[in-house]
């Protein structure tokens, strides 16, 4: 076993562990305590996070658990984690910077003082694809559950510190699964979205990857074409595992935040009222706006 620590005080605008992995933009960690998304007020707590990662160098997966306490990120690996968690988390965002470039109204400055240190993620594609795939018509914890689910069935079984982890299934262990294993496992009608993007992954059809080399409208149509996925489903991936972090997902807390404070951005469609609302938020940083605008009135804001 291998553990490190990561001080605060040199991420630029800290870090806020619990808010950044409990606040609707990851499925694909866990706390080690069972309550992933069971108090959503809470913030800033010292609970351990896990997740797995597939390191080029190792045969296997590799886990990961961290928790912040006494100032810092703790963490224990098979590997040195530090540089996973500077991708996974974007520890290396300068949160004082992106909030400077926003604009400093009272419902965006509220959002970003009551969860500070809170940072967008950077998911894997395929984890990010499947659990967004997962997310119509569900509530976080719901959502969360399913990822577990996916991981105990068919994910590569782990040993770390004596305990059994399961990394999150390959594309190809999907792919290989029937719609009626994929929905006694709770997916539902999503059963068969899951299976077929996952195929088309597996067999090189199409991958969410590819995205990262278009423009960022090119790139949410170019994730359209995976089963399941339609806009909000294909902005959720490109801004919590693609690195636009100019896209806004219009899902039902962001299209009644647009309703209650930028009327003027509804517009007649998906794409135009996306560009009006990042706009609004301030175009280049637009989605970290959106996730602590999401998280703040989600858990009671205003």
């Amino acid at each position: 076993m291998r553990r490190g620590r990561i001080d605060a005080r040199t991420l630029a605008g800290g870090v806020d562990l619990q808010s950044t992995v409990e606040s609707g933009q990851s499925y694909l960690w866990a706390r080690e305590d069972g309550a992933t998304y069971e108090d959503d007020r809470a913030h800033g707590g010292d609970a351990w996070y896990w997740t797995t990662t597939r390191p080029a160098d190792r045969d296997e997966p590799a886990v990961v658990r961290v928790r912040q306490v006494d100032g810092a990120l703790e963490w224990e690996s098979h590997v040195d984690a530090e540089p996973h968690l500077r991708r996974l988390l974007r520890l290396d965002d300068d949160l004082d910077a992106i909030r400077h470039a926003t604009p400093d109204d009272r419902l965006l400055r509220e959002a970003f003082e009551t969860y500070r240190g809170m940072r967008v993620v950077r998911d894997p594609p395929f984890g990010a694809l499947i659990s967004f795939i997962c997310s119509a018509q569900m509530r976080v914890g719901r959502i969360h559950d399913m990822q577990i689910s996916l991981r105990r069935e068919f994910g590569e079984p782990v040993t770390f510190d004596g305990e059994t982890y399961y990394a999150y299934p390959t594309p190809e262990a999907l792919a290989d699964a029937t719609e009626a294993q994929l929905r006694e496992v709770g997916l539902g009608y999503r059963a068969p979205y899951v299976q077929r993007s996952a195929e088309m992954v597996a067999d090189g059809t199409a991958d969410p990857a590819e995205a990262r080399t278009l423009s960022y409208e090119d790139a949410r149509e170019f994730l359209t074409r995976f089963v399941g996925v339609g806009e909000k489903v294909a902005d959720c991936v490109l801004l919590f595992s693609l690195d636009f972090l100019e896209a806004v997902p219009l899902d039902t807390w962001i299209q009644t935040t647009i309703e209650e404070y930028y009327p003027d951005c509804d517009r007649d469609s998906y794409a135009e009222t996306s560009r009006a609302i990042r706009a609004a938020f301030g175009d280049e940083y637009a989605g970290y706006v959106q996730t602590y605008v999401f998280h703040y009135l989600r858990n009671g804001g205003e």
